[in-house]
C-alpha cells in the first residue's frame, strides 16, 4: 500500500438512507486515496439517477492485484447484492444481512491488507434488530468481527472525545465504570493516539462520572473508589492524564487547549458538546481494533434519502481522516516518521 495514496474500503450503510447518496456525491470530489465501495452497484446507479448526478461505475473482481486511482465522477465498486429492492426512506429488515455483509467484506479487505482502512456510512440499528439480529452498533460489531476491544472516539470542532462506555442505557452506566475497564480503554486510547495520530506524548483529560466530579464524595463515590485509583495506576505507567475533571467545565476552550483528547464516561456526557461544535463535519473513529475505521458523525436521515439535500461533508472528512491514519500506520510500519 502506498502511504501517500492508501486504498480505503467504503460501505454505504442502510440502503434506504442517505449513505448511498453520500457515496454518489463524494464521487465528484478529488480524494486523497483509492476507494473501493462495497455495495450493490444497482443501488448506486439508481440513487445517482434519482439525484440527477452522472456516475461511472467500475465493477471490481472479487480478487484484485491493485486498485486504480480515484477519478472524479466515478466509483470502483465491489458488488454485494441487495436481498430486496431499496426504497429511499423505507428501510426493509430483509436487507439487514446485506448491510452486515458489506461490513464483513470491508473488514476482510483490511485484515488481508488490501485496504489500509475502512470508512462506513450510517446504519439503522433498529432495522437490523427488527430482522432478528442483535446489533448495538458499528463499534461493537466491528470489535466482535476483529477480536479487538473498541474505543469510540469522535473528532471535530477542534476536539477529540473518547468514551469509556458507548451504547448503554443511562441506568447501566455507573455499573459499567470499573477500574479494569477504565485502565484498558485508556491504554488503548494512549496507544492509538501515539501510533495512528502521531502524538508522541498524548495528554488526556478524564471526566468524572458524577456532577462536579463527585464533589469530594458528596455527589457519588465513583471518582474516589474507581476513577482516581485507575488514573494513579496509569500515571505510574507513564500516561499523561488529568482528572477526574467536572464534565461541565472541561470543554471550555481555556481547558481544552491543554489536552489532545477528552475521555468521557458515557455517550451523552461527551458527544453533545462535540457535535454542537462540528455536526456534519465530525468523524467517528474506532480505536483498539487491528484495523482502522472511521465513520460519519450522523445517522441515516431517512427523510433526506434521494432528495439531494444530504450534506456529504462528514463523509468527506471521514475519508480524509482514514487516509491520514492509514498513511501514518504505513509510515510507522516502514520506519518513516508520520507526517
Amino acid at each position: 500500500m502506498n502511504a501517500d495514496c492508501p486504498v480505503l474500503a467504503l460501505t454505504t450503510g442502510e440502503p434506504a438512507g442517505i449513505g448511498p447518496d453520500l457515496c454518489v456525491q463524494i464521487a465528484r470530489h478529488s480524494l486523497p486515496c483509492r476507494l473501493v465501495v462495497i455495495a450493490d452497484h444497482g443501488l448506486l446507479r439508481e440513487r445517482a439517477r434519482l439525484l440527477g448526478l452522472p456516475l461511472d461505475i467500475d465493477l471490481l473482481p472479487e480478487q484484485s492485484d491493485g486498485y486504480a486511482t480515484h477519478r472524479a465522477g466515478s466509483l470502483s465498486v465491489l458488488h454485494v447484492p441487495l436481498a430486496s429492492p431499496a426504497v429511499p426512506g423505507r428501510p426493509d429488515p430483509a436487507n439487514a444481512g446485506y448491510v452486515l455483509d458489506t461490513l464483513a467484506r470491508a473488514v476482510d479487505l483490511c485484515v488481508r491488507r488490501e485496504c489500509g482502512a475502512m470508512v462506513t456510512a450510517p446504519v439503522h440499528k433498529g432495522v437490523i434488530n427488527d430482522a432478528g439480529i442483535a446489533f448495538t452498533g458499528h463499534t461493537e460489531y466491528l470489535a466482535a468481527l476483529t477480536g479487538g476491544e473498541a474505543v469510540m472516539m469522535l473528532a471535530g470542532g477542534g476536539m477529540r472525545v473518547a468514551l469509556a462506555t458507548t451504547h448503554l442505557p443511562l441506568k447501566e452506566v455507573a455499573g459499567a465504570i470499573t477500574r479494569d475497564r477504565l485502565m484498558r480503554k485508556l491504554r488503548i486510547l494512549h496507544h492509538d493516539l501515539r501510533t495512528r495520530f502521531a502524538l508522541d506524548a498524548p495528554r488526556i483529560a478524564v471526566t468524572g462520572l458524577n456532577p462536579h466530579a463527585g464533589e469530594s464524595g458528596h455527589l457519588g463515590r465513583e471518582e474516589i473508589d474507581i476513577i482516581i485509583p485507575a488514573l494513579e495506576a496509569l500515571r505510574g505507567e507513564g500516561l499523561v492524564l488529568a482528572g477526574p475533571l467536572p464534565a461541565d467545565t472541561v470543554f471550555h476552550p481555556a481547558c481544552l487547549k491543554d489536552y489532545d483528547c477528552v475521555f468521557a464516561m458515557y455517550h451523552d456526557q461527551g458527544l453533545p458538546v462535540l457535535k454542537h461544535a462540528s455536526f456534519g463535519a465530525g468523524v467517528n473513529v474506532t480505536l483498539g481494533l487491528p484495523i482502522i475505521r472511521t465513520s460519519v458523525d450522523h445517522g441515516t436521515a431517512l427523510e433526506l434519502a434521494a432528495t439531494g439535500r444530504a450534506d456529504p461533508g462528514s463523509l468527506l472528512v471521514a475519508v480524509e481522516m482514514a487516509a491520514m491514519l492509514a498513511g501514518n500506520q504505513q509510515r510507522l510500519e516502514t520506519g518513516i516518521p508520520a507526517g
